[in-house]
């Protein structure tokens, strides 16, 4: 008698969409992320650059901020990683709801942005600061990540 195994056809569609949310757990750091970049940061200063009506829309501010702390958070600092994790990996994908920026997108919005986004980044150690989970270590090591990298002259 042969085994019988579990079907398996990963070409199936399934009635209703499924949200990608529901495929990581709900204490994930993803759920985390979002609410803190929704809910808790002031992202004035970046929202108030966009303001042309013209031309294809961007990808939202918030999403782009979100892809970019908790891709830090997962120690991914790369843009050209951080594109190919918002196409392979399940976690980005729930993070930008299946959008896919590209590197170079993800490395314009962070060289237009960066001083916003180092006050972001402080904005966010103030609140772990009042959690109780922040160090000066921390905050080095933060302020260390939005630092303008070298131009390599040697190529």
């Amino acid at each position: 008698m042969a085994k019988t195994f579990r079907e398996w056809v990963p070409e199936q569609s399934t009635l209703l969409p499924a949200s990608v949310l529901d495929w990581i757990g709900a204490g994930h750091l993803v759920h985390f992320v979002t609410a803190l970049v929704k809910e808790q940061l002031d992202l004035l200063a970046i929202m108030n650059c966009y303001d042309e009506a013209r031309g294809y829309p961007p990808y939202d501010p918030r999403m782009m901020v979100a892809l970019l702390m908790y891709a830090y958070c997962q120690g991914i600092y790369s843009s050209r990683r951080i594109a190919r994790a918002c196409q392979e990996r399940i976690d980005f994908m729930a993070l930008t709801a299946r959008q896919e920026p590209d590197f170079r997108t993800i490395a314009l919005f962070r060289l237009r942005h960066l001083e916003a986004l180092k006050g972001l980044f402080g904005q966010v150690l103030k609140l772990c600061g009042k959690a109780g989970w922040s160090s000066w270590d921390t905050w080095h090591w933060m302020e260390q990540r939005f630092e303008p990298m070298p131009i390599n002259t040697s190529r």
